[in-house]
């Protein structure tokens, strides 16, 4: 029997819960007021609440964290476009960042964004546009070497036109990997969020010519109804 994020079977007479109807107010758009009872109603995003994560998305990198195991004690990370922070709070007991695992090696993560993260413990948050000239010595200076990860679940501002926003985002990731290449470690990993639609294989063809395994994966967290999956680069040549 399936179970959802919060623990209970999804099937049964009496396991169906209300959902939550959201009445569309004067003035608010019906993509509002959509996207407003898609949350509400959303699994992951309960779960989020009740157990003290920023975003629904801190699954989306426990699940990839659990199948390809590249947050262990000790690792260095980066965090590109780490607000709201779920994957920092993610990472920090993972790597160990506060050292509460007696035995282990203690982590470091750096998160960096274009605005300010509210703190979170363990991890080290900078305000910086990782594409200006000298960001990957910047985040190497605050890391104290190189990178054992770098992840990224970043997105360009929707445009509305599903073509330019696969585009975008693309570019994005392309960005990130690039930075990744100047900061990780030979053995590194690169993770990072993209948008199916076509022109990822430019991506794709850059990643397998630095990494010894390229994987894309659609962790279970992803909403079904989205086009975004996540490429999981391990193994980097240096």
């Amino acid at each position: 029997m399936a179970k959802s994020p919060t623990g209970k079977s999804t099937s049964g007479r009496g396991q169906r819960e209300l959902r939550a109807k959201v009445k569309t107010a004067r003035g608010r758009k019906l993509s509002s007021t959509l996207w407003l009872e898609r949350q509400l109603n959303d699994p992951y995003v309960q779960r989020a609440k009740r157990e003290g994560y920023r975003g629904r998305a801190a699954y989306k990198i426990m699940e990839l964290d659990d199948r390809y195991r590249f947050l262990v004690p000790g690792a260095r990370v980066v965090d590109l476009g780490c607000a709201p922070g779920g994957w920092c709070q993610v990472a920090v007991p993972r790597i160990n960042a506060l050292g509460e695992k007696s035995g282990k090696a203690v982590g470091r993560i750096i998160g960096v964004d274009l605005q300010e993260v509210e703190p979170i413990a363990g991890a080290e948050l900078h305000v910086l546009d990782f594409m200006e000239d000298g960001a990957d010595e910047k985040v190497k200076g605050w890391l104290g070497g190189r990178a054992d990860v770098v992840m990224s679940d970043m997105a360009a501002s929707a445009s509305g036109h599903k073509q330019t926003d696969h585009l975008r985002i693309v570019a994005l990731c392309e960005a990130a990997a690039q930075l990744a290449f100047d900061v990780l470690e030979p053995g590194g990993t690169f993770v990072a969020k993209v948008l199916a639609g076509g022109a990822e294989s430019g991506l794709q063809t850059l990643l397998k010519q630095r990494f010894d395994k390229v994987a894309n994966v659609k962790p279970p967290a992803s909403r079904s109804d989205s086009s975004e999956k996540f490429v999981v680069a391990t193994g980097f040549r240096g």
